[in-house]
């Protein structure tokens, strides 16, 4: 019998570590290859881990919460044969899956100047000798925690670390008065700190109180529904949030996706929706506008160079995510139409990897899809924009002609434009959605597919 070493994979190019969220097997399980041994999370998005042998688990070497580098040892695995024993030198797979600890030291250097880079200066973690996670960290920026603070609560995790639970009902707590276990009396706040700590309690509203009455039901939000609202809260108090909208007629791109969706779901084997058509607009757009594919890092417009639009996407759980389709401007329609449907449907079925979700520059949803007509969306972050396409309607409309004026049916929709007006004025937030419509409304009808 020998051992297998089951290592946290590298989930992406600046991820570094993940938390351990449950196990799906127990010591003693009998486990084939590719089956799912235990489930781990990154700030945004949830991942299975597959065993890569035919086993039984007979240690687990971290409990649910821990924070887990890239290349740890997370389980071993016992498998039939007379192979070399991992605990001692290792497999030849395991090494050469393993990441090498400078890797692993880079990618956290990388992940820790970034957000240094936007943090207050009451939120600089390297004074502090306590590790923390860059969830834990991300829930303190936006909570208002200092270091200090945060350094004085009781940490459950593995060593004592304070794990994203312990600060959740550190913050709990504190909203509702509660006085919350500490480690150690409070410091009185630095000159620097003051100041920040006061403006911070001032500017935050307290939650109205809300009573439970009979009968009611208490449903607690998911992890995930967590951090939307986080996101969120956190996006409107970052951007100055302004919207522009443009009635576009879609007359002609609707009469040719009828035309041409059935000969290209039996030609591609894929569904022609309206949304590729869509994504294939707007990308064209911000390669006329380039100013509105930029992020904002303090003082510095970021101006990006790929176009790589989010594509906001139901979960299962009703939440929404955003997966991303990249370099979304060499794509031709065939190609969107293969990348929007791939990414929809590993999204509904919670396939979706770390990476492809990261790096949108700017973002599209479809409130159409529930009826909208439109709809405000708040920017993702650090992104400058969002679009909603509104549902598409007949309506009936004036036509005009070189014979005069005409009132007919028309298939038309609103799209919503929300964008950051601290770097996007209204001209350029208009002149933007403005290129969108005009590209739609100019389809040709005869276009090949």
């Amino acid at each position: 019998m020998s051992r297998f070493e089951l290592k946290l994979p590298q989930m992406g190019e600046s991820v570094a570590e993940a938390t351990l969220t449950s196990w799906l097997k127990e010591v003693g399980d009998t486990i084939e290859m590719d089956e799912a041994v235990f489930e781990i999370a990154t700030d945004k998005v949830d991942s299975e881990v597959p065993s890569e042998v035919d086993g039984v688990l007979v240690e687990k070497l971290f409990n649910i919460d821990d924070v887990i580098k890239v290349g740890q040892t997370v389980a071993i695995i016992e498998i039939a044969g007379d192979g070399p024993d991992d605990d001692e030198d290792g497999s030849a797979a395991s090494k050469e899956e393993e990441v090498p600890q400078q890797v692993v030291e880079e990618l956290e250097d990388q992940m820790v100047g970034a957000k240094e880079t936007t943090a207050s200066p009451a939120m600089a973690f390297d004074e502090s000798d306590k590790f923390y996670s860059p969830l834990v960290k991300n829930i303190a920026k936006q909570e208002g925690i200092s270091v200090s603070e945060l350094d004085t609560i009781n940490g459950t995790g593995k060593d004592n670390r304070v794990t994203k639970n312990d600060i959740l009902e550190y913050v709990e707590n504190r909203a509702s008065g509660k006085q919350a276990p500490v480690s150690a009396p409070q410091p009185t706040a630095t000159k620097q700190e003051q100041p920040v700590a006061a403006k911070m309690a001032e500017e935050k509203p307290k939650a109205a109180p809300v009573h439970v009455g009979s009968g009611d039901e208490v449903i607690p939000m998911s992890r995930m529904g967590k951090l939307i609202a986080q996101y969120m809260t956190a996006s409107i108090s970052t951007s100055a949030h302004v919207q522009s909208f443009v009635e576009v007629d879609v007359t002609n791109v609707v009469n040719w996706r009828n035309k041409m969706k059935n000969a290209f779901e039996k030609r591609e084997g894929e569904k022609l929706t309206f949304t590729p058509i869509f994504m294939e607009a707007i990308a064209t757009a911000l390669k006329k506008y380039p100013m509105m594919n930029i992020s904002l890092d303090g003082d510095n417009v970021i101006k990006k160079k790929n176009i790589n639009l989010g594509m906001a996407a139901a979960l299962p759980d009703g939440n929404l995510i955003v997966p991303v389709i990249k370099n979304a401007d060499q794509l031709n329609l065939v190609g969107m139409a293969k990348a929007v449907n791939d990414l929809a449907n590993r999204a509904r079925n919670n396939a979706l990897k770390p990476d492809e979700i990261k790096e949108g520059t700017y973002t599209v949803t479809n409130v159409g899809t529930f009826g909208s007509v439109f709809g405000t969306p708040i920017i993702n972050q650090p992104q400058v924009g969002i679009m909603a396409l509104g549902a598409i309607r007949k309506i009936p409309s004036v036509i005009e002609t070189p014979e005069g004026d005409l009132i007919g049916i028309r298939s038309k929709m609103y799209l919503s434009h929300s964008y950051d007006h601290r770097v996007v004025n209204g001209a350029l937030g208009g002149m933007f959605v403005k290129a969108v419509a005009d590209y739609l409304e100019a389809w040709d009808v005869n276009r090949e597919v």
